[in-house]
């Protein structure tokens, strides 16, 4: 893109048009004979680099705000990301740290419930032997009685045999 300036002079805006303007100048200057050099318009071609060296201030400038804002932005997301992994570190522990007390409540549980079934056997295993002696004895208390009817019985039957007086 050219602009014109007050005094008449083509004025070309940006590094790129400049480098292009200087392009073109080169392209189209006259040849020399026999040679590969050619003949250029020296105050065009001085007035073509002053125009860069202009640009080239403020062009430099805005790559440095871009080159800026791209490393802001990727410190950013680097602290982010950072942050995003502690997140997830302190999560994946803490669910760690949950399942091993899930584990070891289990295992207490397990172990618990082992621990109740032993002792109810055992106590089942004591009431039947109470029992049992219970009943053993209750077994020898009802044979003595037995004896006791069995022998009231034989002598009121030897009473109520024929043949005796009474």
């Amino acid at each position: 893109m050219t602009e014109h300036t007050d005094d008449g002079e083509e004025r070309t805006e940006g590094v790129g048009g400049v480098l292009d303007a200087i392009e073109d100048a080169v392209a189209q200057a006259r040849a020399m004979p026999m040679s590969s050099s050619v003949l250029v318009n020296r105050a065009e071609l001085l007035e073509l680099v002053d125009q860069v060296r202009e640009a080239l201030p403020s062009q430099l400038h805005r790559a440095d705000e871009v080159l800026a804002d791209a490393d802001a932005a990727r410190a950013a997301a680097h602290a982010e990301a950072e942050a995003v992994v502690a997140r997830a570190r302190a999560r994946a522990a803490e669910l760690v740290e949950q399942e091993s007390v899930v584990t070891a409540a289990r295992e207490r549980a397990a172990q618990i419930l082992a621990d109740a079934q032993e002792t109810a056997q055992s106590l089942r295993r004591d009431a039947d032997d109470y029992c049992d002696r219970r009943l053993a004895d209750f077994e020898i208390d009802l044979g003595k009685v037995l004896s006791q009817v069995q022998a009231g019985r034989a002598k009121l039957a030897g009473r109520l045999a024929p043949g005796e007086d009474g």
